[in-house]
């Protein structure tokens, strides 16, 4: 099974199963992108049947902690908290801050991290997080990413760590980055996805009132991520493509229904969506199939040809490329049962 995740998430565990969530909130922590973990792993939803986690903020010790905006917040666990936790969360850090090496990054913090991800727990960062796992020297040799406006700060700090500065969350063994804000939620998503199957996702996204998901190889940067005009076709057309997964999508099909050229039309889709139609449409039929083996009792077959790829064949080919796995062992797994 590969270990780095590109365009979908990669389908099994590197580490145990997540029940236990710590996340770290030290001097000069970013409330809002702490607030991401806290939203997603902290609140309490079994009034809906959700899962529940187990969580705590954590510091370098109990007490106040000032956050990047100047309030303050009471952190009530110690290091120590680390010690239990299956995920670890790493909010962002001023830049200054992770760049010049001061508070986040005292020993005592670092082995505690490293002696984390031996025992077998995962980390997250998001945004400027990733600086205090490579100063952990857990980046080095894998890929990563940060905002892409520290991308090239956090690649001078880290040579030996494989930045990409494009992508919105990569996953390389127990190591999970993501970028800005957004970019954190997404990748918090996607461990929900992970562990407890799409549904559970798509209800816990629901809740955020954010997009159930986005592919972790997404461009960070979309050109025009707010259509300008109302007279702007794309949004019928990306309408037209989810409503006929199962049928030949060409681009000259698309274009003309856009009334573009086909190269203008390529380029107008990767300018709005932050990606290829052939990718765009690859990802929904990917999780098209998702839903089907986890929501029916369809065959392989029978959910390839009305996903679009055709034969079992192809629909197995994309699962190993993307998730790593197979339909067979994702029904397995995350098949749905009223019981």
């Amino acid at each position: 099974m590969p270990s780095t995740i590109d365009i979908l998430p990669i389908f099994g565990h590197h580490g145990r199963m997540i029940r236990n969530v710590a996340v770290l909130a030290v001097e000069g922590v970013a409330p809002f992108e702490l607030g991401v973990f806290c939203e997603a792993f902290g609140l309490d939803r079994s009034d809906q049947g959700m899962p529940t986690m187990e969580f705590a903020l954590c510091g370098t010790r109990p007490g106040p902690v000032t956050t990047s905006v100047g309030f303050d917040i009471v952190v009530q666990n110690g290091l120590e908290r680390l010690d239990e936790a299956d995920l670890i969360g790493i909010p962002a850090m001023p830049r200054l801050q992770v760049i010049e090496g001061r508070e986040p990054f005292t020993e005592p913090l670092l082995s505690a991290l490293r002696a984390s991800v031996d025992r077998g727990a995962r980390v997250l960062s998001v945004c400027t997080g990733a600086f205090v796992l490579g100063a952990a020297g857990l980046l080095d040799g894998r890929r990563c990413t940060t905002h892409w406006m520290y991308s090239d700060d956090l690649a001078r700090a880290y040579p030996a760590a494989k930045v990409d500065p494009d992508v919105l969350y990569v996953e390389d063994g127990p190591v999970i980055t993501s970028a800005g804000t957004a970019a954190g939620i997404d990748a918090c998503l996607y461990l929900w996805r992970q562990e407890h199957g799409a549904q559970v996702a798509v209800e816990i996204a629901r809740r955020m009132v954010v997009p159930p998901h986005r592919d972790g190889g997404q461009a960070q940067f979309i050109q025009a991520p707010i259509r300008a005009t109302a007279a702007d076709t794309l949004a019928s057309v990306l309408d037209y493509m989810e409503a006929h997964l199962d049928e030949e999508l060409t681009i000259e099909r698309l274009a003309a229904r856009a009334a573009m050229s086909p190269r203008t039309f390529a380029r107008r889709f990767r300018a709005e969506t932050g990606v290829t139609p052939y990718g765009w449409l690859l990802g929904r039929r990917v999780a098209a199939a998702q839903r089907m083996l986890e929501q029916g009792d369809l065959t392989v077959d029978a959910i390839a040809s009305a996903t679009g790829f055709g034969t079992g064949a192809a629909l197995r080919h994309q699962f190993s490329r993307r998730l790593g796995t197979t339909p067979q062992s994702y029904r397995a797994a995350f098949r749905h049962r009223d019981d």
